[in-house]
């Protein structure tokens, strides 16, 4: 049944210029959530569907339906057929294009009351403890009007813990996560609960008790701890392909040209190992996972595509078409994002900076994607005192622009830190990891307040 499926794909795309793919998806899982003392919800999920598109130009067309079956495929076939002028029958076969999801059993969640215990166990100031479980097994078939077929499977686990300290009227937070693409069992093995909710514990103590952060200009240095999310944000979107030909980069037009300081390389590599949160052996339209050289020695080298973006632009597939599910359309998006080593020392790059702000953990902030002007607030940062790292400071804002940062980079560490998240992006969220060593920035306006309420 599959390969009559290809075959029709495959007459369908030859009727005229129209790309046509087919993408089934099963999946199943388990979640958590934990706060002030109990499980406040637990749910188990099982999601199956089937969806069929076609792209003529820059117009898509997409039809799905709840559902693994043939029947169901045909269906979807049938509806994009006929948008485009041709007949196709909707045959009843319901036999499975990809094995269904199997409801496994979920993992013992008592363990987050021993924590929990533990981590208020630290401070009288710590006032709220919060707790997120998900696990997720995935498995996807897709084939296209080209003749490809591809199959994967994912396994997701995600972890986090968010801890509120307070001091009369100050409250700061303190946010941590693990995630990973690895099996439940694999992960229950490897990870402690205990260290990741003690990280954030600590994060929200410290910055309780900093003082408030100076304003100004300064050198900032980005710890490898930072994990990449400044990158993934001010840097990473401007290098999506459809951000780039929609005129909302300032990427657009530069392939070949310097944008970067000598000694900056950055990649995005879905072939990742370790259980890194974006890989996968092929993208959601069936693509081969690659390692793509994004800037390399400082010189723009290229752009993540999709099959639309790719066709538009005359550009090679990245294996970046990415989407949340069957129910949406594939995007240009970013997997594991880093920038390569360097051959400083930490130690040596804080020493460069003399004095200025030593920031070991970014929490959120905003980015206008086509200028790159962002601002980031500090969940965790220290001054820089005569070559050292000194004080914590809390209320640190970062404000500046990506294009600029990566041309300020005066010094790139030995180090590589990686941080997972989801990604979001035109309504949709797909796991991603970023990366980055420690980077000393020539000069970034740090805004500071003292802040009685702390950001994740």
């Amino acid at each position: 049944m599959r390969d009559r499926l290809r075959e029709a794909l495959v007459a369908l795309g030859r009727r005229g210029d129209v790309y046509v793919d087919l993408y089934v998806q099963s999946g199943a899982g388990h979640s958590m959530s934990y706060d002030d003392g109990k499980i406040e919800q637990t749910s188990s999920f099982v999601s199956q569907g089937t969806s069929v598109r076609s792209l003529q130009g820059s117009h898509s067309i997409i039809s799905h339906a709840p559902g693994i079956g043939a029947n169901v495929a045909w269906g979807c076939y049938a509806d994009i057929a006929a948008a485009h002028g041709v007949s196709a029958r909707r045959e009843p076969s319901s036999t499975f294009l990809v094995e269904p999801a199997e409801p496994f059993d979920p993992p013992s969640w008592e363990f987050v009351h021993r924590v929990d215990r533990e981590i208020r166990s630290m401070s009288s100031a710590i006032s709220q403890v919060a707790f997120r479980f998900r696990t997720t097994r995935q498995r996807i078939f897709l084939a296209n009007g080209l003749g490809s077929v591809a199959e994967d499977y994912r396994q997701y686990c995600t972890f986090s813990a968010q801890v509120v300290a307070s001091k009369g009227d100050v409250l700061q937070t303190g946010y941590e996560v693990r995630a990973e693409q690895r099996s439940l069992e694999e992960f229950l093995r490897t990870f402690d609960p205990l260290s990741v909710a003690r990280t954030a514990a600590l994060r929200a103590l410290l910055m309780l008790d900093a003082m408030a952060c100076p304003a100004g200009p300064m050198p900032v240095v980005l710890s490898g701890e930072a994990g990449g999310t400044m990158v993934h944000e001010a840097v990473g979107h401007g290098l999506e392909a459809d951000i780039v030909q929609k005129d909302y980069s300032v990427y657009r037009g530069r392939i070949g040209e310097r944008v970067a300081s000598c000694g900056v390389t950055l990649v995005d590599d879905a072939t990742l190992g370790g259980g890194a949160y974006g890989s996968f052996s092929v993208d959601d339209e069936g693509t081969p996972a690659a390692r793509t050289v994004l800037i390399e020695d400082g010189v723009l080298k290229g752009y993540l595509t999709d099959v639309e973006s790719a066709l538009a632009g005359d550009l090679p597939l990245s294996g970046n078409g990415r989407r949340e599910s069957y129910r949406h359309l594939p995007q240009p998006r970013m997997s594991n994002t880093y920038i390569l080593p360097g051959k400083t020392s930490p130690e040596d790059i804080v020493a460069q900076a003399e004095r200025g702000l030593f920031v070991k953990k970014l929490g959120g902030g905003e980015v206008n994607p086509t200028s790159g002007d962002f601002v980031f607030h500090v969940t965790e940062g220290y001054l820089i005192e005569k070559g050292r790292v000194g004080k914590p400071v809390r209320g640190a804002v970062l404000t500046g622009n990506g294009p600029q940062v990566l041309q300020d980079i005066l010094a790139v560490g030995n180090d590589l830190f990686f941080l997972p998240g989801t990604c979001g992006k035109g309504g949709q969220g797909v796991p991603v990891t970023d990366g980055q060593p420690t980077l000393l920035l020539r000069e970034i306006t740090v805004g500071g307040s003292d802040v009685d309420h702390g950001s994740n």
